[in-house]
């Protein structure tokens, strides 16, 4: 199990962004010109344009994901290895469920189609054949995050096991950390856990990472063990944590308040599941 929760980053609050936009409509519907404080140069103003028209959503993880992902895989595990195979995930691992974030922006331009490499000849194709048995991700330039028409912001993994619900991952871009979206891919786990009966979710997560924990504590996971010298890079011991009973009355009242807190402070997120 793998975690990135917050980290040096400024709160935001989504309801900010209902207010600049009645703001604006008042301003542009004014007879009179805008205050002092108010006026924006060009490029001011077209980064008020971009922030008006952001949305977010959640929705399953896509192919045309994968580089996206690997960058957010990147900031939160910069000494993970090796990277995790999404593709694969994705294409064959009939147990995973993969869930992202992404945040639209309606005025970004838009985002080129990448076509598969040809692989010439004998040995390209020997090649080719022996990256997708492998898993290896093929990732492609991507333009910068405020020009794409959806930038991709967290990420969750589970994979649907007989007896549990294992997460296997959840990361969040380093830029829109402490913005609930952590929180929300929880949210969004435990409800895809719910769909499949699943009444058990198990993951292990570092014992220093002291934001993640807190997290799974507010959710009622417990500490049910310790896998010492689980992390490769630096051979740190997890946690394994454990969340029971998902499906009974009691955590479904609680759960539901944990929602409904978690819309009130950062707003509401389309789902698409």
């Amino acid at each position: 199990m793998v975690n990135a929760l917050g980290s040096n980053s400024i709160l935001a609050n989504p309801h900010a962004n209902v207010k600049v936009a009645n703001l604006r409509t008042r301003i542009l519907n004014s007879q009179l010109a805008p205050p002092c404080s108010l006026l924006l140069a060009p490029s001011s103003f077209h980064n008020f344009l971009m922030r008006i028209a952001t949305r977010q959503a959640v929705r399953p993880m896509r192919l045309d994901d994968v580089s996206q992902v690997m960058e957010i895989e990147r900031e939160s595990f910069p000494t993970m290895w090796p990277p995790t195979a999404y593709k694969r995930e994705l294409e064959q691992n009939s147990l995973a469920h993969y869930l992202a974030v992404v945040q639209r922006n309606d005025v970004a331009p838009a985002e080129p189609v990448f076509e598969e490499p040809e692989h010439h000849g004998g040995l390209g194709r020997l090649f080719g054949e022996l990256r997708h048995i492998l898993g290896s991700e093929e990732e492609h330039e991507l333009p910068p995050p405020d020009e794409r028409p959806e930038l991709v912001t967290g990420v969750v993994g589970i994979w649907m096991l007989a007896d549990d619900a294992h997460i296997v991952t959840i990361a969040v871009r380093e830029s829109h950390r402490r913005r609930g979206i952590a929180e929300l891919l929880l949210i969004r786990g435990i409800e895809l856990t719910q769909s499949k009966s699943q009444a058990l979710v198990t993951l292990e997560c570092r014992v220093s990472n002291e934001p993640a924990l807190a997290l799974y504590d507010k959710y009622g996971f417990e500490r049910v063990g310790l896998r010492p010298r689980y992390y490769s890079d630096n051979h740190e011991d997890a946690y394994v944590l454990t969340l029971n009973s998902v499906l009974t009355r009691r955590f479904l009242a609680r759960f539901a308040e944990l929602k409904t807190a978690h819309e009130d402070r950062w707003g509401r997120f389309d789902t698409e599941l």
